[in-house]
């Protein structure tokens, strides 16, 4: 019956991905605790027969992770159809929770002919490329606020939308300590943030996500993007209009949201 049930909340988790619609809230029981919030995740993204373009690290902040009593961060799969070019629109609707600015890397597809463990050594190896990006986070559900990381993890990651600015060939920077902004001047809103806030850094982001990834086999046939967390925290969309971010030494990254 267990099965059964976990199985029925996947189809409408699914559908309602798929099809750009909102449902009631999933019952709280696969939300509460990571561990079943994480096996539903990976059961929903059994049911999507669209291409996989890389992976979300969600819940990076060190203070989120406290608060919420966690000991580390949730990887989940991104999805083609919610990739976009820069300047592109992303419509929200009153359960968005918020826009993320984020660096991206792009990673070569022989990591999965890999079999070490991923290391600050050797994991350069494998990018090629970096990028800002910016995230519209929410979920397919009828619900606000973040109560556990279980409510992220359950619903795809609370993935919408993703948006990247020019890509820059890998170069070996200080990432973990590089100014960040995002901000919507129509309403003179304006967030300051930092690559430190990112588990770290975002290289240690993106470590987490490809040691997850190998462990849980999955593998891809191209080369594909990691996403690594937020820098700016969740920010409210307080307007609509165009967002721009900037993270220094990597460049800028805009969308409208409608």
């Amino acid at each position: 019956m267990k099965l059964k049930n976990i199985d029925l909340v996947a189809n409408k988790l699914v559908k309602a991905f798929l099809t750009n619609k909102l449902i009631s809230p999933i019952p709280i029981r696969y939300t509460k605790k990571i561990n079943q919030a994480e096996k539903l995740k990976r059961l929903c993204e059994t049911k999507i027969d669209k291409p996989i373009i890389g992976f979300k690290a969600g819940g990076t902040g060190i203070p989120l992770l406290k608060k919420l009593k966690e000991k580390e961060p949730f990887y989940a799969a991104v999805y083609k159809h919610n990739f976009l070019k820069n300047k592109k629109s992303v419509r929200i609707n009153k359960y968005t929770l918020g826009i993320e600015l984020e660096v991206c890397y792009l990673i070569k597809k022989n990591f999965f002919d890999f079999k070490k463990t991923i290391t600050n050594k050797n994991i350069k190896r494998f990018i090629t490329h970096m990028a800002p990006c910016i995230e519209i986070v929410g979920y397919r559900q009828r619900k606000k606020g973040i109560k556990s990381l279980g409510d992220l993890c359950s619903d795809f990651g609370a993935n919408v939308k993703f948006i990247i600015g020019g890509k820059k060939k890998f170069r070996n920077i200080k990432i973990g300590n590089l100014k960040t902004n995002i901000s919507n001047n129509r309403v003179n809103h304006s967030v300051n943030g930092n690559t430190s806030t990112v588990y770290v850094s975002p290289l240690n982001a993106l470590k987490f996500v490809l040691n997850k990834v190998r462990k849980d086999k999955f593998k891809l046939n191209r080369n594909f993007y990691v996403f690594t967390g937020s820098t700016v925290g969740v920010v409210p969309i307080l307007s609509k209009g165009f967002y721009t971010g900037k993270i220094e030494k990597l460049g800028s990254v805009k969308t409208k949201v409608i």
